[in-house]
C-alpha cells in the first residue's frame, strides 16, 4: 500500500507539472508557468525510464519474499503393481504415495531474511537512480541557465566591441590610430559573433539533453525559469559527513550486503544440519492373499528420511570458509565506501564554498570594477590618452569578469548538486 500510495502521489504531482509543458509549443508562457529545477525533477522522477525501471525492479523484489516460506511441492505417486498381464490390468494392488521434502527448521527464515535484504537493496537502488536522475536534471537545467547567461554576456560584449570598432574607425580616419587597431577590433568582433553562434548551439544541445531526461522528443520546446539564485552552504561539514554516513544509498547497500553475508554464513553452517523427507503410503490389495491378512486388504505406512552430510570435508566445510571470506570482504567494502564518501563530501564542500566566495567576489567587486574600467578606457582612448592595447585589455577584463562570475556560480551550483549526490539526499536548507 505504501508503494502504491507513493506512486499515486508522484503521478498526480507529475501530471500537474506536465500540464505546464504544453504552453511552450505556443509561444513563451508567462513567468509563473516557467519550470524551475524542482518542478523539472518532479516530472523526471515520474516519467524517466531509468527511474520507472528501478521502481519496477524494487516492486518485483518485494514479491520474492513470502515464497521462501512455502515448502516444496509434494509428490503424488500412483502404483499399479503385481499385474500378471501387461501391467495395466489384473493388478494385485493399487498404491498411493504422497511425499514431501522439507528443509531443516530455520533455513527458510534465513532465506527469507536474504530476500528481504535483496528487496531493501532494490529499494535503495531505486532511490539511488532517482537521486542520480535528480542530479542530472538539475545539472542540465543550470547548464542551460549558464549558456543563456553566457550568451547574454557575449551579446553585451559584442555591443562593446562594436563601440570599440566605431571609435577605432574614427581614430583611424583622423590619423590618431593605426590600421592595426581597426583590424584588431574587426577581428575581435567577428570572433565574438562566432562564439555567440557556438553558445546558441550549446544551449540547444543542453535543452535536448534535458528533454531526454524528461522522456520528451529532442526538439520539443521547453519553457524554463531562467532566474539564477544561490546562497552559501550553512550546514557544518561534520554534519554533512554524518548525514552521508547515515543516508547515502551505497553505504546502506553495503551494510545490507554485510548483513546478507552474515546470513549466508549461518546458512552455510546449517548445511551440516540434515534436510528430511516425509512420505505417506496407502495400499489397496485386490487379491486377499497379497494383503497383510486375509481379512484386511488395505494398509497404511509412513516413511521418514534425511540426508547425511558424509562429504562435509569436501563440500560444507569449503562453503563455510567461502562464506567467511565473503563476509570479511563485505565488511571491508563497507569501510571503504564510508571512507570514500567522507573524503568526497569534504572535498566537494570545500570546492563549493570556494566557488561561492569566488562568485560573490566577481559579482560584487571585480565585475563592477572591470565595467567601470572599460567605460573609462573607452573615453580615454577616444581622447588619445591610452593606446589600443590598454583599451583591449580593459574590454577583455570586463568580459572575463562577467564570465568568471557565471562560471563560479555554476561551479557552486554543480558542487552543491554533487554534494547532494554524495550525501544521498537533498540538503534541504
Amino acid at each position: 500500500m505504501r508503494i502504491q500510495a507513493n506512486r499515486t502521489t508522484a503521478a498526480l504531482m507529475g501530471a500537474a507539472i506536465l500540464g505546464l509543458l504544453a504552453p511552450a509549443a505556443h509561444g513563451a508562457p508567462p513567468a509563473a508557468q516557467r519550470l524551475d529545477a524542482a518542478q523539472l525533477v518532479q516530472v523526471a522522477l515520474e516519467v524517466n525510464p531509468q527511474v520507472r525501471a528501478a521502481r519496477a525492479r524494487w516492486i518485483s523484489a518485494e514479491h520474492s519474499i513470502e515464497q521462501n516460506f512455502a515448502p516444496n511441492d509434494p509428490t503424488f505417486t500412483y502404483a499399479n503393481v503385481d499385474s500378471p498381464t501387461n501391467g495395466f490390468d489384473h493388478a494385485a494392488a493399487h498404491g498411493l504415495t504422497v511425499s514431501d521434502s522439507f528443509q531443516f527448521p530455520g533455513k527458510a527464515l534465513l532465506q527469507a531474511d536474504n530476500a528481504k535484504a535483496a528487496a531493501r537493496s532494490a529499494r535503495l537502488q531505486y532511490e539511488a537512480t532517482a537521486r542520480d536522475v535528480r542530479a542530472a536534471v538539475e545539472t542540465r537545467y543550470y547548464q542551460v541557465l549558464l549558456d543563456s547567461a553566457l550568451s547574454a554576456v557575449n551579446a553585451e560584449n559584442i555591443g562593446n566591441l562594436e563601440q570599440v570598432l566605431k571609435v577605432t574607425q574614427i581614430a583611424y580616419a583622423a590619423n590618431q590610430a593605426t590600421q592595426t587597431d581597426f583590424i584588431s577590433a574587426e577581428f575581435d568582433l567577428a570572433a565574438a559573433r562566432q562564439q555567440q553562434r557556438q553558445l546558441r548551439v550549446a544551449q540547444d544541445n543542453d535543452r535536448t539533453m534535458l528533454n531526454q531526461l524528461l522522456n520528451r522528443p529532442p526538439g520539443e520546446p521547453l519553457a524554463l525559469d531562467e532566474r539564477l539564485s544561490f546562497k552559501r552552504l550553512d550546514i557544518p561539514l561534520d554534519a554533512l559527513v554524518s548525514r552521508a554516513d547515515a543516508q547515502r544509498q551505497e553505504i546502506l547497500q553495503a551494510a545490507l550486503a554485510t548483513r546478507s553475508r552474515e546470513t549466508a554464513l549461518k546458512l552455510a553452517r546449517l548445511e551440516y544440519a540434515p534436510d528430511y523427507t516425509v512420505s505417506y503410503t496407502f495400499n489397496n490389495y485386490l487379491i486377499p492373499s497379497a494383503g497383510p491378512t486375509l481379512n484386511s486388504l488395505q494398509d497404511h505406512g509412513w516413511a521418514f528420511g534425511f540426508n547425511l552430510p558424509v562429504f562435509f570435508w569436501l563440500k560444507q566445510k569449503e562453503d563455510v570458509r567461502r562464506a567467511e571470506s565473503d563476509l570479511a570482504a563485505a565488511r571491508d567494502d563497507l569501510g571503504s565506501i564510508r571512507s570514500q564518501t567522507a573524503a568526497a563530501v569534504t572535498t566537494l564542500y570545500r570546492g563549493a564554498q570556494l566557488a561561492y566566495d569566488t562568485a560573490v567576489l566577481y559579482r560584487d567587486t571585480l565585475g563592477p570594477l572591470a565595467q567601470q574600467d572599460f567605460k573609462v578606457a573607452l573615453v580615454a582612448y577616444s581622447a588619445g590618452k591610452i593606446n589600443f592595447v590598454a583599451l583591449s585589455g580593459a574590454l577583455r577584463r570586463n568580459y572575463e569578469a562577467r564570465v568568471n562570475y557565471l562560471q563560479a556560480a555554476n561551479q557552486f551550483v554543480a558542487g552543491r548538486i554533487a554534494l547532494e549526490q554524495a550525501v544521498g539526499q537533498p540538503l534541504g536548507e
